[in-house]
This record gives C-alpha cells, sequence and structure tokens, in this order.
C-alpha cells in the first residue's frame, strides 16, 4: 500500500521497512500493520486534534504534569499553542504510561519507539499469527473466564502498584493474545496519587471486568476488588503479589447516608413544629373575652 504521509518520516529513518496495511481507526488515531526487519509491529498514528471526535474529559487530564507555567497558562486560556500543548501533553500520557506499565511487568503491547505522533510498538497476534482478537469478540468458558478475570485483577494491582489507573478499561480494550490477555489503549491513564477521581475510575475499570467476564461466571459479578485494593493501596500495603479476597468490609464507622438524611429530615420536622409553635394562634384559640365585653 501507499505510505500514509505521516509514517513517511519513520521509513525515510530506516524505523520502519514498509507499511503492510490499516489495521484500525479509532476516535482518536490510525493503526497501520508495518514491517521493521523481520519483525511485524504496529505504528499508531494520533490524529490531530481538529480531526478526532474524542474530547480531552477534564477529569482524566487532573494530576498530569506540564512542562511549565507559561503553557499551563496556553492550556487554560485555549490559544492555538496552548491546545497544540495540549494535544502533545494527551499523547505523551499514553506513551509514558505505556513505557511505564511495561517496565512495571504489566502485560502490554512492548513499546519501541515515539517520533512525531507515531508511536511504534509490539503487534499483538494470537496463536496462528494472525492479529489478536478483542475479548469482547471472543466466548469464554466458564473456567477461562475466572482464569482471566483473575489475571486482569493481578494486572490493574501492578497498575495501581505503578502509581496508573488504566480510567478506560473494558473487554474492548483487552486483546487476547496466546499467553492470555494484554491490555491496550492508555490515553486516559490518570495518576493515582495526583487525581481525585483515580478511586471512581479505577472502579469502574474493575467493575466492567467484573460484567465482561461475569457473563461466563456470573459469581464474578459480586466481587468487590476495587474498594480492597484501593484500601491495600491508601495503606501503603498494596504490593504485586498481594492476595485479594474480592471482598470487602466497609469500617463500621463508616456514613450511613440513608441515616444521615432521615436525622436532617427530622430535624427540619422539629424545626417547623417550633416555628409554628411560636406563631400567633388564630381566633379558635384565643381565650374568651372577658364578661362586659360579651354583653
Amino acid at each position: 500500500m501507499k505510505t500514509p504521509k505521516r509514517l513517511e518520516p519513520l521509513v525515510d529513518d530506516g524505523l520502519i521497512d514498509e507499511v503492510l496495511r490499516p489495521l484500525m481507526s479509532g476516535k482518536e488515531a490510525a493503526v497501520f500493520v508495518v514491517r521493521c526487519g523481520d519483525e511485524l509491529r504496529c505504528a499508531k498514528v494520533y490524529k490531530e486534534a481538529g480531526r478526532r471526535s474524542f474530547k480531552h474529559a477534564v477529569a482524566y487530564q487532573e494530576g498530569r504534569k506540564v512542562r511549565n507555567s507559561r503553557d499551563a497558562r496556553a492550556m487554560a486560556r485555549g490559544s492555538k499553542y496552548g491546545r497544540r500543548e495540549q494535544e502533545e501533553a494527551w499523547q505523551n500520557a499514553e506513551v509514558a504510561a505505556l513505557f511505564r506499565l511495561a517496565q512495571a511487568g504489566v502485560r502490554v503491547p512492548k513499546p519501541y519507539d515515539y517520533v512525531d505522533g507515531v508511536l511504534l510498538m509490539e503487534l499483538v497476534t494470537d496463536g496462528e499469527g494472525d492479529v489478536a482478537p478483542r475479548l469482547n469478540d471472543v466466548e469464554l468458558h466458564p473456567d477461562d473466564a475466572r482464569e482471566f478475570h483473575a489475571f486482569m485483577i493481578g494486572e490493574i494491582v501492578k497498575m495501581l502498584c505503578a502509581g496508573l489507573v488504566h480510567g478506560d478499561l473494558s473487554e474492548f480494550n483487552v486483546l487476547l493474545g496466546p499467553d492470555g490477555p494484554v491490555i491496550i489503549d492508555l490515553p486516559q491513564a490518570v495518576d493515582a496519587a495526583g487525581n481525585n477521581h483515580a478511586f471512581a475510575m479505577l472502579e469502574r475499570d474493575v467493575g466492567n471486568m467484573a460484567a465482561y467476564f461475569g457473563q461466563f461466571a456470573p459469581e464474578l459479578r459480586y466481587t468487590r476488588y476495587a474498594k480492597e485494593m484501593w484500601a491495600l493501596y491508601q495503606a501503603g500495603e498494596l504490593s504485586p503479589e498481594a492476595e485479594l479476597t474480592g471482598q470487602f468490609a466497609e469500617p463500621e464507622d463508616a456514613a450511613d447516608l440513608e441515616a444521615v438524611m432521615r436525622e436532617i429530615k427530622a430535624a427540619l420536622v422539629e424545626q417547623e413544629r417550633r416555628e409554628a409553635a411560636r406563631e400567633p394562634q388564630d381566633d379558635r384559640d384565643e381565650p374568651p373575652p372577658p364578661p362586659w365585653m360579651q354583653q
């Protein structure tokens, strides 16, 4: 096929020998299968901001570092320079997360290089050399579902130990390779310690895994791994070797929201009663007039 313009510099520099075919095109990037020497790899070409449908949610950007205050002000103003810097920061976040997680032993595609908005990384294949399917495209035996769910919980723990939460984990961005699941698509990854939404995103990621694998092994839907691993993380006791149970008992002194609301309503009712008691009484409640006025 004709080499896409964005990949020409990588071909010229010898990083890519040949562009073989497009693999997929999503809301934020187009991915191509390329040949690098004797290996097949994939090249993820990020779309320019004006051509993408995906918007950078503020919740995901919270806690991400900016190079300097000038860039931060430009991003806040939304100037042309600021939008360009924000776009670059967004792309760099996935690249940084990919290298960081690969180093931490999380099963993600091996990253090789990142040049001018193009991420060159491992092509994940199935046992026969074809492109690995996504989880949502496969049917699982209950035992396989339990095994893969346990594996994914372990990978989520590794990610959290590395200080990251995927933020958009589901059966649509997990590939099924010959050695099991492989996590992909990390532009939404957030800093676990620096983002106030990190736990909510972690709980959603874990919940998505329970819901998907629970289709094949229903008992997985009732596990509570997110709160269990987050409690250990906050206490500084979470490690990749942690043995989780999938159960979590709320602290005895945890606030009972319904009870609190009942107390508030009761207090409002009592306040209204007292105010009513202080109001002037109507004529029927007034004492009878003295005898001389009744004549």
